[in-house]
């Protein structure tokens, strides 16, 4: 399918609404979107245009985004854009809104702290029981108090590489 995938970066202007239909968890919430430039003549930042978005999600981001999001947080949004044209009352109405595929916070303006959310946390990702977190940390030994134990084969490729 022809569809137009976008990325927006823009602050969350909207209380995030949720509804639990019958197809499963829905919310939406609107999102801004400033460009700012510099003004060479003023020699300061100035914000321009501001466009503004629907973003719909769906299912267990709904669920997520809900419970994530307040008005004014800075975010990241991508998903399908789709441009809506209505008559109401006789009077035109364009729309533009964003079918989320993710939604994130940004963290070029703040720090978040990730949790885990619904039968996943407590299942783990792929539905088995949550494992620890295994230790990536290869401890590095001396060479040659490898070579002496006989566990040369255990030591990084680098250190083994010297050895």
């Amino acid at each position: 399918m022809n569809e137009t995938m976008i990325c927006v970066v823009g602050r969350v202007a909207t209380q995030p609404v949720y509804r639990d239909l019958t197809s499963g968890p829905s919310a939406r919430f609107r999102l801004a979107a400033t460009a700012r430039y510099w003004d060479r003549e003023k020699e300061v930042w100035t914000d321009g245009h501001t466009n503004f978005f629907t973003v719909w999600a769906n299912r267990q981001l709904a669920t997520n985004a809900a419970a994530s999001l307040g008005v004014g947080d800075p975010v990241v949004v991508q998903g399908r854009l789709k441009v809506r044209q209505d008559v109401r009352e006789g009077q035109s109405w364009t729309s533009a809104d964003i079918d989320a595929v993710a939604i994130g916070h940004d963290l070029a303006r703040g720090t978040s702290a990730f949790r885990r959310g619904g039968a996943r946390a407590e299942t783990g990702e792929a539905g088995a029981a949550q494992q620890p977190e295994p230790n990536w940390e290869t401890p590095v030994e001396d060479s040659s108090e490898g070579e002496e134990k006989g566990h040369k084969d255990q030591l990084p490729a680098a250190a083994a590489a010297v050895t």
